[in-house]
């Protein structure tokens, strides 16, 4: 009688927690959760408090990158996806100390807009553009070839060495190695380049080229490196640098 009294009580209140965990969760179901616009805003947000300077180190801003790099809300496969081409022009970038003197003095000031291209030339060749507008008629551009899964480049080989002229950090310091490896986890999202060439051109098209010879096969190893896209929508990326800094840019 006493395991008929239980068995019965066991059956009532099966239902009731079936039930009551259906409710629970339909509710956190329900419950609101942090859309890529919202993590974008906050981030943007947090960027434009530093102020001036692109060139900053936030513990605040690095952690809204974490949260949308972690957020499973960006483009799938970004390195090869439609949307990462066009121009997209940088924000905030930190301050490694692995990169170059040039790329740290460029980026510090916010007196010219810096932009990224990705894009094609015209042999159909995949390039990474950084460009720096002083005004309409001109600008600095180092052009890059790059090499995607979708556009592979054969002659950009993996890089062997940090980029250390005589010990010293002239051209900036690549990772090398394992620590260079891609993540298995984010398929598709590097960006292999080698820079090629670049120049300043002004108005009444007036150039100088760019005072570091990119061809030389002695500097071919040392000007090769990769971005890696770890969020992308239609109007933020976030891209990690061969020489660990991290970029934050808007779709123009």
């Amino acid at each position: 009688m006493k395991s008929l009294v239980l068995l019965s009580v066991a059956l009532l209140l099966s239902p009731a927690v079936s039930f009551q965990n259906l409710v629970q969760g339909v509710r956190a179901a329900a419950a609101p959760k942090s859309s890529a616009v919202d993590l974008e805003e906050a981030l943007l947000q947090e960027i434009k408090a530093l102020g001036d300077s692109r060139l900053a180190n936030s513990a605040t801003v690095q952690q809204r990158i974490l949260e949308l790099e972690n957020s499973c809300l960006g483009i799938q496969r970004p390195a090869i996806s439609d949307s990462v081409y066009g121009r997209w022009r940088l924000l905030h970038t930190d301050n490694a100390n692995t990169a170059s003197p040039i790329q740290r003095k460029a980026v510090d000031s916010s007196a010219f807009p810096i932009y990224q291209d990705i894009i094609f030339n015209n042999k159909g060749q995949l390039l990474v553009s950084q460009v720096v507008k002083f005004n309409n008629n001109s600008e600095l551009k180092v052009d890059a070839l790059a090499s995607t899964s979708a556009y592979p480049l054969q002659e950009l080989t993996e890089r062997k060495g940090d980029g250390k002229i005589l010990g010293l950090n002239l051209l900036g310091v690549s990772k090398v190695g394992s620590d260079a490896e891609e993540d298995s986890e984010r398929p598709d999202s590097r960006i292999n380049f080698v820079f090629d060439e670049g120049k300043f051109d002004f108005e009444n098209g007036f150039s100088i080229p760019y005072p570091v010879p990119f061809r030389l096969p002695f500097l071919r190893d040392a000007v090769k490196g990769w971005i890696d896209v770890t969020y992308l929508s239609e109007r933020v990326r976030i891209s990690r640098g061969n020489k660990g800094t991290t970029f934050v840019l808007v779709k123009e």
